[in-house]
């Protein structure tokens, strides 16, 4: 029998916010000290818990990773990051250029979005940008392994429902789809190791 969907809460982690998967929470609760933590049946459920005080018992992760060995990351890349608003369910995303820390784009916030769906979208919207300025080979980094493989599949697997107030935010998301769909790309996407090199740079520091 499939296991049941679930979706996680971090209270206490590398980066606070809701999650829809094992994997992204999992990321930013191993081998955390301290962690906060707890998985729901439904995203309305969790995002209420977020809401609340934690609970007083959190479940260890099952295993502890060690660092990955990744070496040091490219400055010359652009990386990305989206933000979940605790109190609001908005999502927004930006682009950072790391060798100088500029900011190239940011968009958002959009209402009932997730930090996966922003991770995805602003992976594409990287990638636009490097096809309009030339940059052709100029790496993407993203702490998001799931967003790095929806953009891959070329199809943001999401289990977001459709509502009237994130409407515009599906729209966004339909054109990046098709984005993927008509162009190539040759940017290497990389993920953002930050169990070695520490915060992505364009995390939004709202922890």
């Amino acid at each position: 029998m499939a296991n049941e969907k679930k979706y996680y809460v971090v209270w206490q982690g590398r980066k606070r916010g809701g999650y829809d998967n094992w994997t992204d929470c999992k990321a930013q609760i191993d081998a955390f000290a301290g962690a906060r933590y707890k998985s729901y049946p439904s995203p309305a459920e969790a995002e209420a818990a977020f809401r609340a005080k934690p609970p007083a018992f959190q479940p260890k992760p099952k295993e502890i990773r060690r660092k990955s060995g990744a070496g040091s990351p490219i400055k010359d890349s652009i990386c990305v990051d989206a933000a979940w608003n605790t109190a609001t369910g908005a999502m927004e995303y930006q682009g950072i250029y790391f060798k100088t820390g500029d900011l190239l784009f940011k968009q958002g916030p959009f209402a009932d979005g997730t930090n996966n769906v922003g991770e995805f979208l602003a992976i594409v919207h990287a990638l636009g940008y490097c096809k309009n300025k030339g940059l052709f080979l100029l790496p993407i980094y993203s702490d998001s392994r799931n967003a790095i493989g929806w953009v891959q599949k070329k199809k943001a697997n999401t289990k977001l429902e459709h509502t009237p107030r994130n409407a515009e935010l599906f729209d966004i998301l339909t054109r990046a789809e098709q984005w993927l769909r008509d162009n190539s790309y040759r940017n290497p996407i990389l993920k953002w190791e930050t169990r070695d090199w520490g915060e992505n740079p364009a995390d939004f520091g709202r922890k």
